[in-house]
């Protein structure tokens, strides 16, 4: 558990220490907004009502607006899990067997879903209370991507799409079950090292989630209605013509945007220029591995974890969703 440090009462300041008489900074925050806003009625609203900007801010409020009742729930739905289930339950629940645990532990994700940012201190509990790496790893990658809440806002994003879901769930489950073996057989317990961490309460969890994943979808859905705006379609079309690029291409913009797994569905919907296998791939890529993804597991796990999991995890991503796209889409 990490320390708190407490600061003594008179090693902080008082807010209005030589101030008196002036408004708190909060005040000249507040004036500061204020008078931007009144500028921008002025100088920038005649550029407000170009076709390019009605089209760029009906695309982001689109992704935001339909994508936010999941990204709620989901939150909610994982610090449920995060505060109330006992890492002992999975003990007693996963075989002793570590290579029939690993798809087990897959399975598990399905039905005791977890945002991405919890499910590394989640896996690292489970690893410090006895259970395997490999079965724990395989939880961690499976639990963002093929819960119910990721499955029905997949389903919603693409109507009329039906196997757009189910390719995501089949491609995503095969990604994290071979990870767990590829783990198993050629990993080493010195480039693994858990720290557990003691989970927060409920309403912490939610709070901390909440933040963290609405500020990410917000970045993803400006991302995407920039690309649909500035990106020259022509640009678009020679990436989109070519399988591997365009399937590199969405690839790493997941990895880069770090969207939440219960609102990137809506993003990549709107990726209309490419092509369904290549939106596969930023839908499986995207909960296994991005930024803050890699940034948690380095921490966590240690540095030498991360330089071999993250391109493990990419790597299999990627292959798995170009075959999946190929035979289901």
């Amino acid at each position: 558990m990490v320390e708190r440090l407490e600061v003594p009462p008179a090693a902080v300041p008082p807010a209005d220490a030589g101030s008196e008489g002036r408004p708190a900074s909060g005040s000249w925050v507040f004036v500061a907004l204020l008078c931007l806003l009144l500028l921008g009625q002025f100088v920038y609203a005649p550029y407000l009502t170009s076709p390019a900007l009605q089209t760029w801010s009906t695309v982001f409020v689109a992704i935001c607006v339909q994508a936010l009742p999941f990204l709620v729930f989901g939150v909610l739905l994982s610090a449920a899990i995060t505060a109330f289930v006992p890492a002992s339950f999975w003990i007693r629940a996963l075989p002793r067997r570590a290579a029939l645990a690993v798809p087990v532990a897959g399975v598990a994700g399905a039905v005791l879903p977890g945002c991405e940012c919890a499910s590394v201190p989640v896996a690292s509990g489970l690893i410090s209370r006895g259970v395997t790496p490999s079965a724990a790893l395989a939880f961690l990658l499976s639990s963002p991507a093929i819960n119910p809440v990721v499955v029905v806002a997949t389903v919603v994003a693409f109507p009329g799409q039906p196997m757009m879901a189910v390719a995501r769930f089949a491609a995503s489950l095969v990604v994290a079950v071979l990870a767990g073996w590829v783990w198993l057989r050629f990993g080493k317990g010195e480039w693994l090292r858990a720290r557990h961490h003691d989970h927060a309460g409920f309403a912490e969890a939610v709070r901390h989630d909440l933040l963290h994943a609405g500020g990410f979808l917000v970045v993803g859905g400006m991302a995407a209605a920039t690309m649909n705006v500035i990106v020259p379609r022509e640009w678009l079309n020679t990436l989109a013509g070519n399988l591997w690029l365009s399937v590199l291409a969405l690839a790493l913009l997941a990895v880069v945007l770090s969207i939440c797994s219960e609102a990137d569905a809506f993003v990549a919907a709107s990726l209309t220029a490419f092509s369904p296998t290549a939106r596969l791939a930023f839908l499986v890529v995207g909960p296994m591995v991005d930024l803050k993804l890699i940034a948690l597991q380095a921490g966590t796990f240690g540095r030498g974890f991360a330089a071999r999991f993250v391109p493990l995890t990419f790597s299999l991503a990627v292959l798995v969703s170009v075959v999946t796209g190929m035979v289901l889409l």
